[in-house]
């Protein structure tokens, strides 16, 4: 990257471009290009709804395969006699997702614990592509013919999305599954408010359900993102000072990365436990 003697605003907006693959105006399929970041951005907003961001899919594939081989590795060699490791690393991973559904979920849902390990390690997985520096994979992209690459998949809001609004349909699904068409109704029209303010309660009620993926999603694109800012703007720096301030920021994210992580599988226990909760 550095040999293209980019200007520092044609460094970053290169770094913030997806590869993303779409039908153009003309009516062809193809993946966005330009002759800069900023036109190939472009490209990329002209091609609509449908167009997909290929890195952000692959990368985040490819993570979710290998969090289903680490584990699966782990669970294949168990031993309660000699326990390895990395055996111990995920019996410490699984007791304490265990221990933050049994806290904060009231209910009964065999799903509710595998979603919550599997959200937690996967946005793990995810946020922690922002640890590896800025240049190094997008570089090896280019030599294979790869103009554009974003490994951090959690810094693209179509994906912290995505996975807001499957908490969403799961929460939905199980609010009528638990409390039935009416009782769900009946949770959103009579409360706050008596009953005969049920216009009010239906405008408060259906603001705040639909807050809750819009936060979630928003939350965590919204910290990655600055994250991959910061690591940006410091490898615009000289480089001496790069491995000065790079280091300390990278300790102080991984705490952000397993945080992030964290504070998302725990609003999907307590949204998919006040789902569960019966009216009374």
């Amino acid at each position: 990257m550095a040999g293209e003697n980019l200007t520092s605003s044609e460094y970053i907006k290169h770094h913030l471009t997806n590869l993303t693959y779409g039908q153009h105006p003309d009516g062809s399929w193809g993946i966005a290009h330009g002759e800069t970041a900023a036109e190939t951005a472009q490209a990329a907003k002209e091609m609509g709804f449908w167009a997909v961001n290929l890195d952000t899919l692959g990368v985040s594939v490819l993570l979710g395969v290998f969090f289903l081989w680490l584990f699966r590795k782990a669970a294949v060699a168990a031993s309660a006699e000699v326990p390895t490791g990395w055996q111990n690393f995920v019996e410490m991973v699984l007791e304490f997702v265990d221990g933050s559904v049994k806290e904060s979920f009231n209910g009964r849902n065999p799903v509710i614990a595998p979603l919550s390990l599997t959200i937690f390690v996967w946005i793990v997985l995810m946020n922690t592509m922002d640890l590896v520096p800025v240049d190094y994979i997008p570089h090896l992209g280019q030599l294979i013919g790869i103009p554009y690459l974003k490994v951090v998949p959690t810094t693209d809001p179509n994906l912290t999305f995505s996975l807001a609004l499957a908490v969403f349909f799961l929460t939905i699904y199980y609010s009528i599954k638990v409390k039935g068409p009416g009782g769900f109704f009946a949770e959103l029209a009579f409360h706050p408010f008596p009953k005969y303010m049920m216009p009010f309660n239906l405008i408060l009620e259906l603001i705040a359900l639909v807050s809750k993926p819009i936060s979630l999603a928003l939350r965590l694109f919204g910290n990655m993102y600055a994250g991959e800012m910061i690591f940006i703007l410091i490898a615009l720096l000289p480089l001496g000072i790069q491995w000065t301030l790079s280091l300390p920021w990278a300790i102080f994210h991984i705490l952000v990365v397993i945080l992030q992580a964290f504070i998302f599988m725990t609003l999907t226990i307590v949204y998919l436990s006040m789902a569960h909760e019966e009216n009374h």
